[in-house]
């Protein structure tokens, strides 16, 4: 059964699923869809055109799916999407795109701090932390189990890697590899996140495979391309090692040195 508290004003063209929560003084747009079990639990404005998965929780004072930021933006329909299981705390404020054939995509089950910001045209996916205050420019790529760290700004973009750490009052410019750990302003990348990947199962060997790999780019003499041709040459073939490789070959704005 939907609920609606009656201090909230829904527009009758929004589509709602079975056992959604809508609490005080909320506000859901033309065009936005709900899924099941979703809640809205005060002062929550929803924007549309949106489509919203299930079983996610939106807390007092969010601000999801308003209009571009971007000044190229002129006002037609644009889209966003998002998927189950998020967390979106006090002052969370999350984008459409800025195009009619472009959109703002959110996974699933991330958790998203107090006042974190996902600008227009972002992809983010599933199981990622956003700290307080963590803000992401537009177009800006965070890959699975990302942590971005709080009071952290990442430049339009730019790709963090999956299961990466931005630690806190990081400033990003360039391409975080996966499975890294990147701190400081400017940023550097520190070394690998071990007790992240050991507490998600990665198995000692793909530990250690990654260090070896952390070790050829970041505390030899050789240059980007060089690193990643000695690291396919002599580490063995495995996932972690593909992604890695195949992040960095693909990278736009070069990778965080």
């Amino acid at each position: 059964m939907t609920v609606i508290h009656p201090s909230s004003v829904v527009d009758p063209s929004a589509s709602l699923g079975d056992g959604v929560e809508i609490g005080p003084f909320c506000h859901v747009g033309p065009g936005v869809e709900i899924g099941a079990e979703t809640r809205l639990l005060g002062h929550v404005t929803i924007a549309g055109p949106a489509k919203i998965g299930a079983g996610n929780t939106f807390y007092p004072y969010t601000s999801i799916g308003q209009r571009s930021q971007d000044l190229k933006y002129a006002g037609e329909p644009t889209h966003l999407e998002i998927g189950d299981g998020n967390s979106f705390r006090e002052f969370c404020t999350v984008n459409r795109g800025t195009l009619p054939d472009t959109k703002t995509v959110i996974g699933s089950h991330g958790n998203f701090l107090a006042y974190s910001h996902v600008a227009h045209d972002c992809s983010v996916g599933d199981h990622v932390i956003f700290s307080n205050n963590g803000t992401l420019a537009g177009h800006v790529v965070v890959e699975d189990h990302a942590v971005i760290g709080g009071l952290s700004g990442v430049h339009q973009f730019c790709r963090i890697g999956r299961h990466s750490i931005v630690g806190g009052c990081t400033k990003i410019v360039q391409d975080v590899p996966p499975y890294m750990i990147a701190d400081g302003n400017p940023a550097e990348i520190r070394g690998v996140n071990q007790v992240g990947l050991e507490r998600r199962g990665f198995s000692a060997a793909d530990v250690r495979a990654l260090r070896e790999c952390y070790r050829l780019l970041y505390r030899s003499n050789l240059n980007v391309k060089q690193a990643c041709e000695k690291i396919a040459a002599e580490i063995a073939s495995s996932e972690v090692r593909g992604n890695l490789l195949t992040f960095i070959e693909q990278s736009q704005r070069g990778i965080v040195r």
